[in-house]
């Protein structure tokens, strides 16, 4: 029995190994495949088999001359199926329709209809707008390959359940089954911001690197940890949530049963809060429609309110990112989510702020997928869960 299950694994890892080289290489041949990863040319065959089968990989239609027999070259096949990503944000939600190569088909972002408080309203909308993306004609010969969703807050990936997700009012919700038993699709369902980390190094700035930690400032803040190509989730399922940090010391000694003590301060609803405070306390008038954007826009404009706001969320995000930094060492620290859009007046003070505090600063960049991160990253993981597949040199 254990000898079966070792070979079963050792298939697994073969054909893990073979997809991922076809994906990175553009086009090889088999030649090529079994020299860089090291297997027989029988084994190499039989999971090119599988793949042309699977239709995940295609012959190129183009030759390479080695000074013999020209040898055929393969190509991984993105457009064979598609894949619909959810992205379930605190004030919206965004859904997309793409092929494998991330090439969006059909795309929809919009706000939620539903109160803070009916967590059924939402699950609806969210079945609603994958009804509605499954409505569209597909790419000839194109199936759908499964539904990959990011929630925003503490989900339970192995069993699909969404545990804690405090804007949407969600405890402990399996969404997974419900939607499975719904559409008949597989459902992958995964913290938001660990998809969008996902999204950067697949698909966006991040491509690449061998470490990379996603921090998504918007209504909340969290983090999305890739450490050698994979995902790590910690104990309990809460690495990267890092709106908890404590700024200071007089953070301490409190509760924070819903949003942390850095979302507090530094989130887009924190930032505006903090600037709605210091008008109020220096009897400025307060804007209507005042939220983080405008306090960005201020600072730019060189109102001294607004810088005053911008410089503190600085000192925060810095705190933030020297935590990170002196624990897990990334290569690259990408910034996403809605605030992000005013990286412009965020990367540069943080950088001079903890120049000389840390051994080592990472690359920190501004996310080049913006809303699309995280169901960039749905792609991957539905990609994974329905081909039986083995990390080996890449998160999926």
């Amino acid at each position: 029995m254990k000898v079966a299950a070792n070979t079963q694994l050792m298939r697994m890892l073969n054909r893990s190994a073979v997809l991922d080289l076809v994906r990175e290489s553009g086009a090889i041949s088999r030649t090529e495949i079994a020299r860089e990863l090291d297997l027989s040319p029988p084994t190499v065959m039989r999971v090119i088999d599988e793949l042309l089968d699977e239709r995940l990989v295609k012959w190129s239609g183009d030759h390479q001359a080695s000074g013999g027999r020209p040898s055929l070259l393969l190509e991984f096949n993105p457009s064979a199926y598609a894949v619909i990503g959810l992205d379930l944000g605190g004030t919206k939600i965004h859904g997309t329709l793409a092929d494998l190569a991330g090439n969006v088909q059909e795309e929809f972002c919009q706000p939620w209809r539903s109160s803070d408080h009916d967590g059924a309203g939402y699950i609806e909308e969210v079945c609603e707008l994958i009804e509605t993306l499954l409505a569209f004609p597909p790419v000839h010969g194109q199936e759908i390959r499964g539904i990959g969703i990011g929630a925003p807050g503490v989900t339970y990936s192995e069993q699909g359940i969404v545990h804690w997700a405090p804007s949407l009012n969600w405890r402990d919700v399996p969404l997974r089954d419900i939607l499975e038993d719904r559409f008949g699709l597989p459902v992958i369902v995964e913290n938001d911001v660990n998809l969008a980390a996902l999204g950067e190094y697949g698909f966006g700035i991040g491509r690449g690197a061998s470490s990379l930690v996603c921090m998504a400032i918007g209504t909340g803040i969290g983090a999305g940890i890739v450490l050698d190509r994979r995902i790590y989730k910690g104990h309990s399922y809460s690495a990267g949530e890092v709106g908890y940090l404590l700024p200071s010391l007089r953070y301490l000694g409190r509760h924070y049963p819903g949003f942390g003590a850095l979302e507090g301060e530094a989130s887009g609803t924190g930032i505006a809060e903090r600037a709605r405070a210091y008008l109020r306390t220096n009897r400025l008038p307060i804007p209507d429609d005042l939220d983080a954007a405008l306090v960005f826009e201020g600072a730019r404009a060189g109102e001294e309110w607004a810088e005053f706001i911008v410089s503190e969320t600085v000192d925060y995000l810095a705190l933030a990112i020297v935590t990170i930094s002196a624990l897990l060492d990334p290569e690259v620290i990408v910034l996403g989510g809605g605030v992000a859009r005013s990286a412009d007046v965020l990367i540069n003070p943080i950088l001079e702020r903890i120049d000389g505090v840390i051994p080592t600063i990472p690359r920190l960049l501004q996310s080049d997928l913006g809303s699309r991160a995280a169901v960039m990253g749905a792609i991957l993981l539905v990609l994974d869960a329905t081909t039986t597949h083995v990390s080996v040199k890449t998160p999926f």
